[in-house]
C-alpha cells in the first residue's frame, strides 16, 4: 500500500472507532437514569448517616450541585468514559486490523494476548477500586471529626470516582509492560530477579502518591496485587529466556560475532535410497 493508502485506511479506521465511541455514549447517557448513576453513588450513599449531607432525605444520599451546567457536564463525563468502556472491544478492533497486516505471525499471536490481558488487568484493578471506594472514603471524611457537616458537590465526588478507577485500571497495566519488554528482549530476567526489591519497594512507593484517597487501606488494595503480578511478570520472563537459550543452543553459529560470517557445510547430503 502506499503513503495515501495507507493514511486513507487510518481516517476511516478512526471515524469508525469514533462512530461506535459516540454511540456508546449515547447509550451510557441515557442509562444514566437507569441504573448507572445510582452505580457510581452507590459507595457514597453506603456511608454512615452523619457522613452524608441529606441523610434525612427521601433517597438518603445528596450530592451538591453549584452550578446550571454541573449536572449535564457530570453526565457528560460520565457517559463517555462509560461508552469508551463499552466501546473498547470495536475500537480495539480497529487499532488491531490496521497494524495487523505489519506483523508477524508470533507477533499476531503476542498482540491478541496482550489485548486481552490488558483489558483484563485494566477490570480487575477498576473492580478493586470500587471496592475500596467506600472504605476510603469513610475514612477520609471521619477525619474531619464532629461539628462538620460534609456536604460533598457532584462534581468533586464523580471526578474522585473516575480518577480513582482510572489510577487502579491503568496501574495493573505497568507488570504487563515489563513482560513485553521481556519478550522483545529489552529487559531480561536478570534484570529482574535482581532489581526485585527495589521494584516491590517503588511498587509502594507509587501507589502511595498514585491513590486519590491517600489512605493507607487504599495504598496495600494497589500495592500488593501490583505486587503479586511484578512477580508473576519475573516467573514469566524467566520461563522466557530459558526458551530462548534453548533455541539460541540449537543454532550452530549462535557463539559468532554478528559481524562475523558463519561457515558453510559443502558436503553432499546423502541421497534417499527408497525406491
Amino acid at each position: 500500500m502506499t503513503l495515501v493508502a495507507h493514511l486513507t485506511e487510518l481516517r476511516n479506521r478512526i471515524a469508525k472507532a469514533l462512530l461506535a465511541l459516540l454511540i456508546a455514549t449515547a447509550v451510557a447517557f441515557w442509562w444514566y437514569d437507569h441504573g448507572l448513576g445510582e452505580f457510581i453513588r452507590a459507595p457514597y450513599c453506603g456511608l454512615p448517616d452523619s457522613l452524608r449531607y441529606g441523610s434525612d432525605s427521601a433517597d438518603g444520599c445528596g450530592l451538591l450541585v453549584t452550578d446550571p451546567f454541573g449536572g449535564v457536564f457530570i453526565r457528560l463525563k460520565v457517559a463517555f468514559l462509560a461508552g469508551a468502556v463499552l466501546s473498547a472491544p470495536f475500537w480495539l478492533y480497529q487499532l488491531w486490523a490496521f497494524i495487523t497486516p505489519g506483523l508477524k505471525r508470533n507477533e499476531k499471536r503476542y498482540g491478541i494476548g496482550f489485548v486481552a490481558a490488558s483489558s483484563l488487568l485494566f477490570a480487575l484493578g477498576a473492580f478493586l477500586a470500587y471496592v475500596s471506594l467506600a472504605k476510603g472514603l469513610q475514612l477520609l471524611l471521619g477525619l474531619a471529626g464532629d461539628g462538620v457537616v460534609i456536604a460533598l458537590t457532584a462534581q468533586d465526588y464523580i471526578g474522585f470516582v473516575l480518577s480513582l478507577l482510572i489510577a487502579f485500571g491503568v496501574s495493573f497495566e505497568v507488570p504487563l509492560i515489563a513482560i513485553a519488554l521481556n519478550l522483545v528482549g529489552v529487559l531480561s530476567h536478570e534484570v529482574l530477579s535482581r532489581s526485585r526489591r527495589w521494584i516491590f519497594f517503588l511498587t509502594i512507593v507509587f501507589a502511595a502518591f498514585v491513590t486519590p484517597t491517600q489512605d493507607p487501606f487504599t495504598m496495600l488494595l494497589m500495592a500488593l496485587p501490583m505486587i503479586v503480578l511484578f512477580e508473576l511478570a519475573i516467573q514469566v520472563a524467566r520461563v522466557v529466556d530459558k526458551r530462548r537459550a534453548k533455541r539460541a543452543a540449537v543454532e550452530h553459529f549462535h557463539d559468532l560475532d554478528d559481524d562475523e560470517a558463519s561457515p558453510l557445510d559443502a558436503r553432499p547430503s546423502s541421497l534417499s535410497t527408497q525406491p
